[in-house]
């Protein structure tokens, strides 16, 4: 199951997130710098709306998402990659997950401490990525110094690391991620093998005080986050409460629902943060439906039709002959699968097929 960590200055609001988003109280929650030390860990479940419409047409018992683990790491402050505030330890952390879910402090409240002493989301950001891409000059330059030596012999590995070494701290020291450097194919792969912090992907959640949800997209704080992540990260922020999040987390369904309605919004932002983190991942979704369960299998974009298979069982993909195979948006328009065979909507999918988000998939296999 892939990773995303959740990272941020502390006090902006982490580990109350990580404890709505895994509905638990794992993380403490504390108005004082590093009351997280060792990172919780606990598994999300993938908003998908998509499921209880096909339980019920397939008259499931049970209903099963997709879900990815999600990490809860202490947080960093500036001079972390010196060690300050504990901070080699941390990025060993985060080295360890595959994205990034950066948490931005959007709200005023003089009773939590601003390690910094005030309110400027855009500086915090930047004192986090000027940590990670110190801690990057440092993991590139020792690394191109290692391969320097064993360059001079002539091994093509260690000339192409020394290549792209160069590139990537030319880039860093300009204060940008690694992850914004264009690099051709052979490159780019050469460049992976560093394991770079400021390679990862990431998102920013834009946390608001609970009373300001509903207008969050009008924020002042909240539109410089967003500029910031699409013009200097390629990336998107969602704009959450973890304040409400965790509310909402001891309230049934029902009355989550009504909660919201009372504050004038339809979704806390909390799904829409898990999903953007699913896709972030390069995550995909194929469903399949029978008596038993409803489920959502969790694939990368990309795979064929086999690797999909191998999802369920490594036998599926072993024997496997073809994916009888319909999107969702046919199956549900339908109202049944024997309607959409009906009406030509039901496709027998070969080995090469790349699977779709949202296929609702019936394998064929012999082993």
């Amino acid at each position: 199951m892939l990773r995303a960590g959740i990272v941020g200055l502390p006090n902006v609001g982490k580990s109350t997130l990580f404890n709505a988003l895994t509905r638990t109280r794992k993380a403490e929650a504390a108005n004082y710098p590093f009351c997280t030390i060792e990172p919780n860990v606990g598994v999300v479940t993938v908003p998908d709306e998509r499921l209880t419409p096909l339980a019920k047409l397939a008259k499931s018992a049970t209903i099963v998402p997709a879900a990815i683990e999600v990490v809860d790491i202490a947080g960093l402050v500036k001079g972390a990659s010196k060690g300050e505030g504990l901070g080699n330890k941390f990025l060993q952390h985060i080295r360890e997950v595959d994205a990034i879910i950066e948490v931005v402090r959007c709200f005023e409240d003089r009773d939590v401490v601003h390690v910094a002493g005030r309110l400027d989301p855009v500086a915090d950001i930047e004192t986090i990525q000027t940590e990670l891409v110190l801690a990057d000059i440092e993991t590139v330059s020792r690394a191109k110094e290692k391969a320097e030596k064993v360059a001079k012999g002539g091994d093509k590995d260690a000339q192409a690391a020394v290549s792209v070494g160069g590139k990537l701290l030319a880039h860093l020291d300009t204060g940008r991620r690694a992850l914004t450097l264009e690099l051709p194919a052979d490159e780019a792969a050469a460049a992976r093998r560093f394991f770079l912090l400021t390679s990862k992907p990431m998102l920013f959640a834009a946390n608001v005080a609970e009373g300001d949800l509903h207008r969050a997209g009008e924020l002042p704080a909240v539109l410089a986050v967003r500029r910031y992540a699409e013009e200097h990260v390629g990336t998107e922020a969602v704009a959450v409460s973890a304040q409400i999040e965790s509310e909402l987390a001891e309230l049934p369904e029902e009355q989550a629902r009504e909660y919201l309605a009372r504050l004038g919004v339809t979704e806390s932002g909390v799904g829409s943060l898990i999903r953007s983190a699913y896709h972030l991942l390069g995550l995909r979704t194929f469903l399949t439906a029978g008596d038993k369960e409803a489920r959502a299998w969790t694939i990368h974009a990309g795979d064929t039709a086999p690797a999909a298979a191998g999802v369920i069982h490594s036998d599926f993909e072993k024997g496997f002959i073809k994916a009888e195979t319909v999107s969702y948006a046919d199956l549900a328009a339908s109202g049944s699968m024997a309607a959409a065979r009906e009406k030509g909507l039901v496709r027998q999918e070969g080995r090469d097929y790349v699977v779709r988000d949202g296929d609702v998939i019936l394998f064929k296999f012999n082993v």
